[in-house]
């Protein structure tokens, strides 16, 4: 029997958070798109991950299941997603996320084959905790002209949202396994120098926060990228001075006691999302 490819390759990353991956796989089984695979990359020695996805293999053949025996950076195991890739476009969605809307996958598809010189595409994000309260919600600049405007101060599509083209990312070389964290803002800033880049005016994802959660143990690595990522991309996209500073003030924040990060980072965390959002439209 003849399988035909699926359309798009929908990567995930694992490593030690049984307890959301169930959540983020049915939020991808409800989508009212089908022609996807799913491909679960899992690095670390949690136990619970092969039991769990051998289940979910036995449900649906679109899964499938990837445990790299040697755990490498975020960037490593993307780029090892990337070449099991079978689809002409990658979707992301990490493991303790879910998207939010069953047309998700169609919508992006539709508009990145509508639009060739587009290589990208996002939207926005709901913030919610481990209970599923939410937070706050906020959208990402969305034309391409307000995204690079904005590109070199803030991460211009979120991770969990977007949508790409393989063959662009391929030709970069995928994400730089240099960096130590913001790897894929890196990957987006290199993908806005060969197309244009979009984001949806709604809310497409889910954004689980966590006291599990690395970003704020991974802070010092982060705000190391931070600096590199604003200086290489510096003579491509405007804000260079203001991005800079800003990225040493976080580089100078991540140095400070993991107490006082740790009570004050959910804020400053929030404060930064809506400071370089883009304002919903008002209602009319």
């Amino acid at each position: 029997m003849t399988h035909i490819p699926p359309h798009v390759s929908i990567l995930m990353l694992t490593y030690n958070r049984p307890q959301f991956i169930g959540m983020a796989i049915e939020s991808i089984i409800n989508q009212d798109y089908s022609e996807w695979e799913l491909l679960v990359v899992h690095d670390g020695p949690n136990l619970e991950i092969p039991v769990l996805m051998a289940e979910w293999q036995r449900r649906d053949d679109r899964i499938r299941y990837f445990r790299r025996r040697v755990p490498g950076n975020i960037a490593d195991a993307c780029n090892y997603g990337l070449a099991q890739a079978r689809g002409e476009y990658i979707a992301i969605l990490d493991d303790d996320d879910y998207w939010a809307t069953p047309d998700k996958l169609s919508k992006q598809i539709a508009f990145l084959d509508q639009n060739q010189n587009y290589v990208g595409c996002g939207g926005g994000v709901i913030v919610v905790d481990t209970e599923g309260r939410e937070h706050m919600r906020y959208l990402k600049p969305e034309t391409d002209r307000q995204i690079k405007r904005r590109a070199l101060l803030a991460n211009p599509l979120a991770h969990s949202s977007s949508m790409y083209r393989l063959k662009a990312a391929q030709q970069l070389g995928g994400y730089d396994a240099t960096l130590a964290g913001f790897q894929d803002w890196d990957l987006w800033l290199r993908l806005g120098k060969t197309g244009q880049l979009y984001n949806f005016p709604e809310y497409l994802t889910y954004y689980r926060i966590w006291h599990g959660s690395e970003s704020l143990r991974q802070s010092k690595g982060n705000t190391r990228s931070a600096l590199r990522i604003t200086k290489r991309h510096r003579r491509d996209y405007p804000g260079f001075p203001s991005a800079y500073t800003m990225a040493l003030l976080y580089h100078a924040y991540a140095h400070l006691p993991f107490h006082l990060r740790r009570v004050s980072y959910p804020f400053l965390s929030r404060m930064k999302k809506a400071a370089f959002a883009q304002r919903p439209a008002a209602a009319t």
